[in-house]
């Protein structure tokens, strides 16, 4: 066990992957106004068996057995970025789960205490409340886009702005592109196909494909695509998330020509008719960065942004660097876009599994 003050908690370690202990955890981030799909189980044992980086969950427990409160945790390992414990690995959000100051406080004091154990690497918290004062305040990097699902298709599309909207209709107009969502070896076989184009054209690596199998796996029903097809063409697809009431699409994109075609409108557009069927009252669009492209397109889409708190801690003060507006990672990227498909698609997962 680890903790001080309060000694009417105990900060232990739990076991994510034990049935009772992982009910008792996903209850509570259920139950949770500020839970998010990053707190559950589901994502730490995904990432685990897909990374290899190991997940560390920390909990405050009363002596009657009531969790107080959860701070989830990965340890990501990497030559090329250093390693950090990450809350949580490949998430956009995610820190400290608790509403008493006192348990966020325990917990924080737990998490730097784990890294002393680890060798002390940084620790990172993406989202929740303040740590502490030792800890570092990042409010001017990323911002979250999250506005209510309307009552139905046509309401949804009044709320999107008249000038995207146009482009909307346009999509909506061609009748080559058609619509699928499942959970099919054939979707995420074409999903994969398409988002390692999207962000080979940004000049990123992709992700490892295991990554994406064992988020369906571990989520069930609460994770699924959708796929845009121009006749039997793939061109835009996202995997998408499901959590008390939300969607969040979270690993999308399309083909150079989905821009041509507006399909990434469409799969949007279509996503939150699928979420609204699936009883999903909210659309999460993620995390994108300040003064990004991807930024603009979402509050084009009728999403305003809200600037989004990390929290980082660090025994020696260093942190890692895995920000690619950094520029010493421009001639990498610019690089790595001139890459022909098959080989980026082949080293490119051995180098993501490091940036968590």
């Amino acid at each position: 066990m680890i903790g001080g003050a309060m000694p009417d908690l105990a900060i232990t370690r739990m076991d994510v992957t034990d049935a009772d202990q992982a009910a008792a955890i996903d209850a509570f981030v259920m139950a949770h106004d500020e839970g998010t799909p990053f707190h559950r189980t589901a994502w730490l044992r995904a990432i685990h068996e897909a990374t290899g980086h190991r997940a560390m969950l920390l909990a405050a427990v009363a002596p009657s057995g009531k969790i107080a409160g959860l701070l989830p945790l990965h340890h990501v390992k990497s030559r090329l970025f250093g390693d950090a414990i990450v809350s949580t690995a490949f998430a956009v959000d995610g820190g400290i789960l608790a509403d008493d100051p006192r348990v966020v406080g325990r917990l924080a004091e737990a998490a730097q205490a784990l890294a002393g154990e680890q060798g002390n690497p940084p620790v990172e918290l993406r989202g929740g409340p303040a740590p502490g004062a030792s800890w570092a305040e990042h409010r001017d990097s990323h911002l979250g886009f999250v506005r209510p699902l309307a009552a139905d298709d046509e309401a949804e599309l009044l709320a999107v702005p008249r000038k995207h909207r146009a482009e909307l209709r346009k999509a909506l107009a061609n009748p080559a592109l058609t619509v699928e969502t499942g959970r099919s070896d054939a979707l995420i076989r074409a999903h994969y196909a398409v988002y390692a184009q999207s962000v080979h054209n940004l000049g990123t690596p992709v992700f490892p494909a295991s990554l994406f199998r064992a988020v369906l796996r571990h989520f069930g029903e609460d994770a699924d695509i959708l796929l845009v097809r121009e006749g039997a063409r793939p061109v835009s697809a996202v995997l998408s998330l499901y959590h008390n009431r939300h969607v969040m699409p979270y690993w999308g994109g399309g083909i150079a020509d989905a821009r041509r075609l507006r399909s990434n409108e469409l799969m949007y557009y279509r996503l939150m008719g699928h979420a609204r069927s699936k009883g999903m009252t909210h659309f999460d669009f993620g995390r994108s960065k300040v003064g990004s492209g991807q930024a603009a397109w979402k509050k084009s889409f009728g999403f305003e942004p809200r600037p989004l708190a990390y929290h980082s801690w660090s025994a020696d003060g260093a942190s890692r660097d895995i920000n690619p507006n950094n520029p010493k990672y421009q001639r990498r990227i610019d690089l790595w876009k001139k890459l022909p498909l098959p080989v980026a698609n082949l080293i490119g997962p051995l180098i993501a599994r490091g940036l968590g």
